[in-house]
């Protein structure tokens, strides 16, 4: 029987947990936190409580699943003592700084963002939700992850290191940073309408995300030219509001239904 591919987790927050769930049946996976309460209830893995075990463990890759912050330090920490051929894997939403790192460092790499939170997305069907794969990434690891997410009917897409970014600080930022405003504004409401009830579902979801995972999205470099539009934006409406211009208001609505390919019921 040939031996399992031997996979390391470091970082067992919501991502490295759901990444140890979902990858130990079919692979030998080990996991490391620093925070050794968080390694109490994995199954069918093995739980290292020291970084020399992982070291022993001498995977064929390694996932870095700690914050952005401290993505490139913990690399910076393990990475003397892995052997030359290991898969350097990361699952950052921001790839910010990313493609230097693993230039200088010479070794095989895959960097790649699963689309959605643990904590916010359906992870049991998810065959809605999207992954990104770095077209720049070591081909043997773009194929592990083609064929992991492959298995969870996720879509499937691959930009460059650049192209990930630019998609992010739109895709991302601008429903967070609209979330975040109308939650800043937000008053319970005793009865409270449809429309209302979804942003408020919206916002209870992005609130209960990882400050840090909220930071690497509205601190990407190019997010804030989209949410400067937000801003010009409402800058607009309510110059509307406040004359009270209902033409200026209408050719708004209708300049956004077009944007948006909707009609007019």
């Amino acid at each position: 029987m040939m031996n399992k591919m031997r996979i390391a987790v470091v970082g067992a927050g919501n991502m490295g947990s759901w990444l140890v769930e979902s990858l130990c049946l079919d692979y030998e996976v080990g996991v490391y936190d620093a925070d050794r309460n968080r390694l109490k209830y994995f199954f069918n893995s093995r739980k290292f409580l020291y970084l020399e075990e992982l070291f022993e463990f001498e995977p064929d890759i390694l996932i870095n699943a700690v914050s952005l912050e401290n993505t490139v330090k913990v690399f910076e920490e393990l990475v003397p003592h892995l052997p030359q051929n290991v898969i350097l894997a990361d699952l950052t939403s921001v790839k910010n700084g990313l493609a230097e790192y693993y230039k200088k460092a010479g070794r095989r790499f895959v960097s790649t963002h699963p689309m959605f939170g643990p904590t916010f997305a359906n992870v049991k069907d998810l065959k809605e939700e999207s992954a990104i794969i770095i077209e720049e990434s070591d081909k043997e690891g773009k194929e592990f992850f083609r064929k992991f997410y492959s298995g969870l009917k996720l879509k499937i897409h691959e930009f460059s290191f650049e192209m990930h970014d630019q998609t992010i600080a739109y895709s991302l930022s601008v429903p967070f940073s609209s979330t975040l405003v109308f939650a800043s504004c937000m008053k319970e409401q005793v009865a409270p309408g449809t429309t209302f009830r979804k942003h408020h579902e919206i916002a209870k979801g992005l609130l209960s995300e990882d400050d840090f995972l909220l930071s690497e999205i509205l601190l990407n470099p190019q997010s804030l030219e989209q949410i400067e539009k937000i801003s010009e934006s409402l800058t607009r409406l309510v110059d509307m509001i406040r004359n009270r211009d209902t033409k200026a208001l209408h050719a708004y609505l209708a300049a956004i239904r077009e944007n948006f390919g909707v009609e007019k019921k």
